[in-house]
């Protein structure tokens, strides 16, 4: 479902991401693990059509993501780590609202988000103004705004970020769920987030790949 080949980003010299391949096949949830300045959140930003690249190709479903890139759009479901919303806004408006700019017509944007407000567990809080709630909130806000327009690729760049306990716990549920219907790929510092969410872990640093395979097999290799 996603296939990043001999990828390369470079800033005024400074190469962000060095020339990186890496797979993720449909219905599997894979993280991307490496401290901060590793290259994950460039690289998820060129998968998700926000971000050219260097050199190398990335192809999302068959589609180029540099050539295809509106087709791409529709075929993902992106958050990023400022996970930025509309915070003068009520939740559900907001994703209605965001329906309708992903290209949903007036009734399956309404569905749509009444559907992606119960699967999020944001009912209780759909009146209220975004800006209120509390980060545990928005984030589920922000997945669910990827949601709305049924996506097949859910990108998510550090979605537990500031979270306290119970907010992280109810999170990382939210997205190991993703994953029935899904193919994910997440981008955490965090290596439990790793181990208990994704089928795969692909280890990031200084903008290149250290290892790619499962949580298991890459722990019996450093124990």
């Amino acid at each position: 479902m996603i296939e990043v080949a001999n990828l390369t980003k470079r800033y005024r010299g400074q190469t962000a991401v060095s020339n990186i391949s890496f797979t993720v096949k449909r219905g599997e949830i894979v993280g991307l693990l490496g401290p901060n300045g590793a290259g994950k959140s460039t690289t998820m930003r060129i998968l998700a059509c926000y971000l050219g690249a260097t050199s190398g190709t990335v192809r999302i479903g068959g589609l180029d993501v540099f050539r295809d890139t509106e087709d791409v759009r529709r075929r993902i479901g992106y958050m990023p780590e400022n996970n930025p919303l509309y915070d003068d806004m009520r939740v559900g408006e907001y994703l209605r609202f965001r329906g309708r700019l992903k290209g949903l017509g007036r009734k399956r944007s309404c569905e749509r988000a009444d559907k992606v407000i119960e699967q999020c567990s944001l009912t209780d809080v759909s009146r209220r103004i975004i800006g209120q709630l509390s980060k545990g909130y928005r984030q589920r806000v922000g997945l669910a705004d990827a949601l709305v327009h049924e996506p097949e690729v859910i990108i998510l760049d550090e979605p537990t970020l500031g979270l306290d306990r119970q907010e992280t716990r109810a999170v990382r549920q939210l997205i190991k769920g993703l994953g029935q219907t899904h193919t994910v790929l997440i981008s955490t510092h965090i290596l439990p987030e790793v181990e208990m969410i994704c089928d795969r872990m692909v280890i990031m640093f200084q903008g290149k790949i250290l290892a790619d395979d499962t949580p298991e097999n890459l722990q019996r290799l450093m124990n």
